[in-house]
């Protein structure tokens, strides 16, 4: 069934609607959350749930587009005039761990939270902005468009994630990234690098003391690892902390290892790139070190951009993200805000508060409603915007 949003006309003194939410919207995200979570979207493997949201957004008359499980659409009006902003989430899951006492994928509803893999991460974030986008979606007198994206293989950084369709989304202004953030603005995040490190010796007779025990020269390194402190650029904040998270050496007991093989986990900001700071443990350690592929750039807006104004006049708290996110794919200013909490990702009996997802549609749709007036209030600090979006 095609459903129909109402035209909505210019308003009188402002160019962003202050409407009425759909006072469907809400009832039919959790819907749609559900039918999500019973769907197995395991990164690289989301088609079904893409043919999902696929189907829910054509029957609100939306011409989606696709590249392989990446969808995405704008709004009806579309001006190329008109900056562009991004509205982007992840459908893709993490495989459930072995802690989970419900069905994963069982989208049960006890005591005003959903449950289910994904209903955290991210897919009250997803739903909430689908209904955010669908409440502008037919307004003429927008003076931005809007492009929302709902993406693949997040999880895993994949190839053909959000970073195999940005090409084909035009020049885009700023990016609204839906992540569990406690409906928290997240201003910058921290950065991934992900190190091979292998410590090469000889093998030899464990009795007769022969070869050069790899394990014994990785003790140096792992100890450098987990004592080096980069210099601070802010007072308290370390910029880059390093974790050696895997290991493995040997194949059996009598002989001495000939190589140690150790994986370190590394999260930054944008104090060291990522360059330099594979330059520095280089020049301390013995072993070989080689960054994996797919390493994630940290990322940051300025507090006096447009969107972080508009953030905090609708009230809004700051803070740096730990976590990363398709936000290091951007290269444009970006938030990260949503509903849910990101300690409960990936943690077993996943789950959203029903209310979180309410109050993620009217904060997504206040944020759009308020970046204007942060322009029309501005207008000699955001002369170049102003001129695009209150036109």
């Amino acid at each position: 069934m095609i459903k129909t949003l109402n035209e909505q006309q210019p308003a009188a003194t402002l160019n962003v609607p202050s409407l009425p939410l759909n006072p469907h919207f809400f009832s039919e995200s959790v819907v749609l959350l559900q039918h999500m979570i019973k769907t197995q979207s395991f990164s690289g493997d989301e088609a079904a749930v893409a043919d999902i949201i696929h189907q829910y957004l054509y029957g609100y008359s939306v011409k989606v587009k696709r590249k392989g499980n990446n969808i995405w659409c704008f709004n009806k009006y579309y001006d190329e005039t008109k900056p562009t902003i991004l509205l982007n989430s992840h459908m893709d899951t993490v495989m459930p761990n072995e802690g989970y006492t419900k069905d994963p994928l069982c989208p049960e509803i006890t005591d005003g939270k959903l449950y289910g893999l994904g209903s955290n991460d991210a897919g009250g974030c997803v739903v909430s902005l689908i209904a955010s986008f669908l409440h502008f979606y037919s307004y003429h007198g927008l003076g931005f468009n809007l492009c929302l994206s709902i993406t693949a293989e997040e999880e895993n950084s994949g190839e053909n994630g959000i970073k195999s369709i940005l090409p084909l989304l035009g020049k885009l202004e700023l990016a609204i990234v839906g992540e569990p953030t406690l409906l928290q603005m997240a201003i910058a995040e921290k950065g991934n690098l992900v190190l091979d490190c292998i410590s090469n010796g000889r093998p030899g007779h464990a009795a007769r003391e022969e070869g050069d025990n790899a394990i014994h020269k990785c003790l140096r390194d792992l100890e450098w690892f987990s004592l080096y402190q980069f210099p601070q650029q802010l007072k308290g904040l370390s910029p880059v902390k390093m974790t050696v998270t895997t290991i493995k050496a040997g194949t059996q007991h009598n002989i001495t290892p000939g190589r140690c093989e150790f994986t370190v986990d590394i999260r930054h900001d944008d104090t060291f790139s990522q360059k330099e700071i594979v330059d520095i443990i280089r020049r301390n350690v013995s072993c070989q070190v080689t960054p994996r592929p797919g390493s994630l750039g940290a990322s940051s807006v300025p507090l006096d951009h447009p969107i972080v104004k508009a953030g905090l006049a609708v009230g809004c708290k700051t803070y740096v993200s730990p976590t990363t996110s398709d936000q290091a794919w951007l290269s444009i200013p970006s938030i990260k805000i949503g509903p849910g909490d990101s300690a409960r990702s990936h943690s077993c009996d996943e789950f959203i508060y029903l209310e979180e997802i309410k109050k993620g549609i009217h904060l997504y749709v206040r944020l759009l409603e308020t970046l204007p007036l942060v322009l029309i209030n501005n207008p000699n600090k955001y002369k170049n915007e102003t001129r695009h979006i209150n036109n």
